[in-house]
């Protein structure tokens, strides 16, 4: 219907009634939008599409089903010695598999004992995956408190993200920090906190250092009410990591849950051609998983889970030019 509705205004506007309309031919056919190519790869994530498998079974997984990446594995990769993991990286660079970005294991959330505990056992974390090739980490920010104020719990990331931040940077690795947009996510505590863009970019500039980036999820991007535009004010490197679904079809902005979504490019709810193209645009390389918290896709067999994802992921690219 949208692009019926454009064309009508588009023959309203050079003057053409019903009989010139059958003329429209002679004019010169719209140049289709030129992208840069692709330089960001696919990453099945087993654990965002609802999977618990190993590693071994993710590189198995993704292989077959034509994805160009997966989850690094810490735990995993610490149990190698130097030659296995070598040997386990010489594996997928043969099967054309990247690592997409580590989970950052420190809870930065709760009391001050439970923080401390994390980031002293950080470094070492670091430094495995560091000799797996792995260069971006991220986390998520909660976006409300029913405790601290805004400038309370924006004062406390601060500081405890920049420590993280600054032992990753040690290990030549970036932080990638994602906002939670759903307003039923921010008003479900007495204070909000960071739920939008620009207000990260404001915790990133607090927290300080030279290897900070943002997570993207064009789910929240969504519910941020953000647009081609406020991803075009991001340099690649400001990238650290994506995750890409839909909305459910039929849902009011204000009462969508952030649990709750669909595979990519299922509805249409999201303007994923937008989204995929600004990261075209600004020559992002890193890697995009599917992330649709989604129940009809957990109670699959985990083949048919695979397979539903790799489909929804191409479907989306194709429509950005990005295939």
């Amino acid at each position: 219907m949208a692009s019926e509705l454009s064309r009508r205004r588009f023959i309203a506007a050079v003057g053409l009634g019903a009989a010139g309309a059958a003329h429209t031919s002679l004019l010169p056919a719209a140049a289709p939008p030129e992208y840069p190519l692709r330089k960001f790869y696919t990453v099945l994530s087993l654990g965002r599409i609802g999977f618990n498998r190993s590693f071994r079974q993710s590189v198995e997984l993704a292989g077959k089903y034509g994805f160009e990446g997966i989850d690094p594995d810490a735990e995993y990769f610490a149990q190698l010695s130097d030659d296995q993991l070598k040997k386990l990286l010489d594996e997928l660079l043969a099967r054309k598999l990247r690592l997409g970005a580590a989970g950052l294991p420190v809870d930065f959330r709760k009391d001050e004992l439970t923080f401390s505990d994390d980031l002293k056992k950080l470094p070492a974390i670091a430094k495995v995956l560091q000799l797996a090739g792995v260069t971006r980490v991220s986390t998520w920010i909660l976006p409300c408190s029913d405790h601290l104020t805004y400038l309370q719990n924006f004062r406390a990331h601060a500081c405890r993200l920049r420590c993280c931040a600054e032992v990753l940077r040690d290990h030549g690795q970036r932080l990638g920090l994602e906002y939670v947009g759903p307003k039923t996510s921010w008003r479900s505590e007495r204070h909000a906190f960071v739920h939008t863009l620009s207000e990260m970019k404001e915790l990133m500039v607090a927290i300080g250092t030279d290897n900070l980036g943002v997570q993207l999820d064009s789910y929240h991007w969504f519910n941020a009410e953000e647009t081609e535009a406020d991803l075009l004010t991001l340099r690649s490197p400001d990238v650290v990591t994506v995750d890409l679904n839909d909305a459910p079809a039929g849902i009011p902005l204000d009462r969508l849950m952030d649990l709750s979504r669909e595979l990519p490019a299922a509805t249409g709810s999201i303007p994923v051609k937008n989204f995929l193209g600004a990261l075209l645009q600004i020559g992002y390389d890193g890697p995009i998983q599917a992330e649709p918290f989604n129940a009809a896709l957990r109670a699959l067999p985990i083949d048919q889970a695979c397979a539903a994802t790799a489909a929804a992921i191409k479907k989306a690219f194709s429509l950005a030019g990005a295939a």
